[in-house]
């Protein structure tokens, strides 16, 4: 018997490895749980990954594609007459009350970085993406580094404690951001 044409295999596997990283966590990812997620042989997995690693590198560049996706499109949406405090507030309050299950597998993946070498360059180039972007549209790139991290840390904080969300602390703690230039 000859091998199946399957061209959307690989693409299956990236999409199991997140799926199982989402249902289990990262202790829960093996090649063994992501073939049988994606429904494919064992050795695929190892065919088109050979490691852990690389599943968790394949994983965490899509997760982080719809990430920057959104953070994209929230950049682009700035108001120059809004106090980007208030533009914050907004985004963190919209994305917590967003897929929380989504935003929860992101952050799992993104702090695989801790554990996991190969997949910090990945949680880094994110991060600096979403620093150019903001920088981009604000200009000013030591202030867009302070707004990511911020954001990245209440999201983070939100999620581990579960407490609710203060939207007068947070306006106030970004009270000295400078507003966006009108231009790009």
């Amino acid at each position: 018997m000859g091998r199946r044409f399957d061209p959307d295999r690989r693409q299956r596997i990236i999409d199991a490895a997140i799926a199982v990283v989402g249902e289990r966590g990262i202790s829960g990812l093996s090649h063994r749980s992501v073939a049988a997620a994606a429904d494919v042989p064992l050795g695929s997995t190892t065919y088109h990954f050979a490691t852990k690693d690389d599943l968790l590198v394949a994983a965490l560049r899509q997760v982080n594609a719809g990430c920057l996706g959104d953070f994209a499109r929230w950049v682009d949406g700035i108001d120059p007459a809004v106090p980007l405090a208030d533009q914050v507030t907004r985004f963190v309050e919209d994305t917590l009350t967003g897929d929380r299950a989504r935003v929860e597998l992101e952050y799992e993946l993104y702090l695989a970085a801790l554990r996991h070498e190969a997949v910090r360059p990945i949680a880094a180039e994110c991060l600096e993406e979403m620093v150019r972007l903001l920088g981009r549209r604000i200009g000013d790139t030591p202030t867009a580094r302070a707004v990511v991290a911020f954001i990245d840390g209440l999201l983070l904080q939100q999620l581990l404690t579960g407490r609710p969300f203060e939207r007068d602390a947070v306006r106030a703690a970004g009270a000295g951001w400078s507003a966006p230039e009108t231009g790009r």
